[in-house]
């Protein structure tokens, strides 16, 4: 890629994650903001009617709905399903104006801050995060990678370039003044690093990158019912991206028993009692700390 001529700006992919939707929102009304000179930049609110009922989806989580054997099944047709199939022939690369870079904008109850959520390793995306994260220090970066691009679920395998940012904590359907405006940040510095990308300029970084890489999922204590009988323990909560260790408590039943964590290696819990995780049955994410050099 040596040029970039289309950047996706979407918001609301989950209808009750606030920020992004109301910050495509502003963009709308204000759009010199994301205006650049070598690109155009366009916005989309992805989930418009679960955002009007400020609700995360209406019939299927819409993040989950761009498996390359769903979109191009012809019998799925739930409002979730018929919106990713419209929002692939929007902004895929067979489609009506494809984009060569998407960010999709994404909130969490989750003590998570700043997090870039990477599902590639193409080295744009990765000198861009670290560029990020040296124009902020408090942005962490999550490599959550797949085998490939066809068994990526999320709106950003559309699209080789681009990521998710992901912001918290907050709770869903509100909006929290902080969180707004670091995303708007993080996003004009988007903004700006393609623009001097495209003008042939690299701005440097640091050599190696510090990133947390997706290793697995933890589900909460549940009896065989699937009824869960314990939650987050008190020195775990709000631990997102700190060292966890073999024997370190990681959950608290109902009877006030601690469940420590037994694992081998130190680990790097992210997502840690986020709300909408417990339908899927995840307590938390691990990961492992690297430094990788780009």
């Amino acid at each position: 890629m040596n040029q970039i001529n289309r950047v996706a700006i979407v918001g609301g992919t989950h209808g009750n994650e606030f920020t992004g939707a109301y910050l495509i929102e502003k963009f709308a009304q204000f759009p010199d903001l994301i205006t650049r000179a070598s690109f155009e930049t366009v916005t989309l609110l992805a989930n418009p009617r679960a955002f009007a009922a400020g609700r995360r989806y209406l019939d299927k989580d819409l993040n989950r709905c761009f498996l390359r054997e769903e979109l191009q099944n012809p019998t799925l047709n739930s409002y979730e399903e018929l919106q990713a199939k419209s929002i692939q022939n929007k902004l895929a690369s067979n489609g009506d104006k494809p984009a060569d870079f998407i960010l999709d904008l994404h909130s969490t109850t989750a003590n998570m801050g700043l997090t870039i959520i990477l599902v590639n390793n193409h080295p744009l995306n990765l000198k861009l995060a670290a560029y990020l994260s040296q124009m902020n220090p408090l942005v962490k970066i999550y490599y959550c990678s797949f085998p490939s691009i066809a068994e990526n679920p999320f709106l950003n395998s559309l699209c080789e370039l681009g990521f998710a940012i992901e912001v918290g904590p907050i709770a869903q359907g509100i909006l929290k003044a902080t969180l707004f405006q670091q995303t708007e940040q993080l996003i004009h510095g988007v903004l700006d690093y393609l623009e001097r990308f495209n003008q042939g300029e690299i701005l440097s970084t640091d050599e190696m990158l510090v990133i947390y890489h997706h290793l697995s999922v933890v589900d909460y204590p549940k009896k065989q019912d699937g009824t869960i009988f314990g939650m987050i323990h008190p020195e775990l909560q709000d631990k997102d991206y700190q060292a966890l260790n073999r024997g370190d408590p990681m959950f608290l039943t109902f009877d006030n028993e601690t469940i420590v964590y037994a694992g081998e290696s130190t680990v790097w819990p992210v997502f840690i009692n986020e709300a909408a995780y417990y339908e899927k049955g995840i307590a938390m994410g691990l990961t492992q700390k690297q430094q990788l050099k780009i």
